[in-house]
């Protein structure tokens, strides 16, 4: 098998730079990918680039900068053509749903699809030419019954969508497209709510706020960035990059398929604008068992992928910053201002020769804290929350951060996914931050179930860079 870095883009591939990393439509100097880098163009590839920021590759030139926009999250991929659906197969790894499968097959007329019945109570039946059922007389888990699924394909992309999806539009085709890319693995579309955003509080928040929703925004896949992994319940792979599921996982199999394609060197893309429905659990009790069953997978993630599953991420001053301005103090407040000065002197050195530094230097120090915020938020209130509550009992003055904190994070995710993401939000934000709330004490609950259970403190221990 051709190792994906040695094979360049097809002639006809086009790269867009994100207009995020433009600034005063000024091209000379790129700024932003996850994590954040700076990309200063030369003269020779400034003439290779449209008005508006597109390469179309038709040389050796104009292929190696597309790449390396591509491979620093600067450049958008814009194939323009890609395989035929024909060069498809669709695996459905069903249990005890029959009528989810029936209704999926409707949706994808014409294909050729593979059902692979993991240990169904009742035989699962499915009707149609191009339809093949496989049984397993006993449940071996979805990994287990993906693989199959790949194993009995005769095509060179699979389709892996669960029996409770179903896919819209032209959502295959958009997919494939990305596959014209030689280095691409797996391209995974984005996982919406199937019903409108109506009924009880907790519908709505699990048709609004799904744990398989990535976002509306495009990107590369990579652990520890802001899109670390795309759900297995509907995803595309290319035959000769997949590396199969770990079928000794019965969750959270696959994060760790992702993050293993990422370490071989084949690329992970997440395309939002092709979108794929999911009937998603709609009482408490279901939303909040599967939600701590999600928590389970981080210790077996930690055993196999080490830091990268750590769920506190920083570098030393920035931590030591945002504890600063946690304390409230005088004081912390004090230390977490030299810090973020020294940050930005720090950076700015770095960035000689680049226009305004003094403005990107501040921004990325900025960003740095609030993300660094946002994780210690999420720590204390998600995963470290049985520690939370035993020191808020005790220390009054904690109690009182962590309630704050609590409202405060809870309202800021509101307005960033219920209002700015969306003309009509479905939730108010009482009922958002109490669900969101909820939602963290669920999944905390699974992580330290298996932590415990796996006898590994790992998914628990932050890491810190000097």
């Amino acid at each position: 098998m051709t190792r994906p870095a040695e094979v360049g883009l097809p002639d006809g591939f086009q790269v867009q730079i994100d207009q995020r990393c433009v600034r005063n439509g000024d091209l000379r100097c790129l700024v932003g990918g996850s994590p954040t880098r700076v990309l200063k163009l030369s003269e020779a590839a400034l003439g290779m680039t449209s008005a508006d920021g597109r390469i179309a590759v038709h040389d050796a030139a104009t292929r190696s900068l597309a790449r390396t926009l591509l491979d620093s999250g600067i450049g958008l991929p814009r194939p323009m053509r890609g395989p035929g659906v024909d060069s498809v197969t669709i695996v459905i790894p069903v249990c005890d749903n029959q009528s989810g499968v029936d209704t999926l097959v409707r949706a994808v007329p014409g294909r050729r699809v593979i059902v692979v019945d993991d240990g169904s109570a009742e035989p699962i039946r499915a009707d149609g030419d191009g339809v093949t059922v496989i049984r397993f007389d006993d449940n071996r888990g979805p990994a287990a019954a993906r693989n199959a699924g790949l194993a009995a394909a005769e095509t060179d992309l699979v389709a892996f969508l669960d029996s409770d999806t179903v896919p819209t539009g032209d959502w295959l085709t958009m997919l494939l497209a990305h596959f014209s890319d030689p280095t691409v693995a797996i391209v995974a579309p984005r996982v919406v709510g199937r019903r409108e955003q109506t009924g009880s509080m907790v519908a709505r928040y699990a048709n609004a706020h799904s744990s398989l929703d990535m976002g509306p925004t495009e990107g590369p896949v990579a652990p520890g960035t802001a899109l670390a992994y795309v759900p297995s319940a509907a995803m595309v792979v290319r035959r000769d990059g997949f590396l199969g599921f770990d079928e000794s996982l019965r969750v959270a199999e696959d994060v760790d398929l992702c993050w293993r394609t990422d370490a071989s060197g084949w690329r992970v893309y997440y395309d939002p604008i092709a979108q794929v429905r999911h009937d998603h659990r709609e009482s408490l009790g279901r939303l909040l068992d599967r939600r701590r069953y999600y928590g389970t997978g981080a210790a077996e993630l930690a055993g196999r992928h080490g830091p990268v599953a750590a769920p506190v991420m920083s570098t030393v001053p920035v931590a030591v910053a945002v504890i600063g301005l946690l304390t409230r103090t005088r004081l912390g407040l004090l230390i977490a201002a030299i810090l973020a000065l020294h940050s930005i002197y720090r950076t700015r050195a770095l960035l000689t020769g680049i226009p305004g530094r003094e403005l990107i230097a501040t921004r990325s120090t900025g960003r740095a804290l609030g993300w660094g915020l946002l994780q210690a938020c999420q720590a204390l209130l998600r995963h470290y929350w049985p520690i939370t509550l035993a020191v808020a009992l005790f220390w009054p003055r904690f109690r009182s951060l962590v309630l704050q904190l609590a409202v405060a994070e809870g309202a800021a995710e509101w307005i960033r996914h219920q209002v700015l993401q969306t003309r009509s939000p479905a939730l108010g934000p009482v009922g958002f931050v109490c669900m969101r709330r909820l939602d963290d004490l669920a999944y905390g609950t699974g992580l330290w179930q298996g932590v415990l259970s796996a006898a590994s403190p790992g998914a628990l221990r932050p890491v810190l860079k000097t």
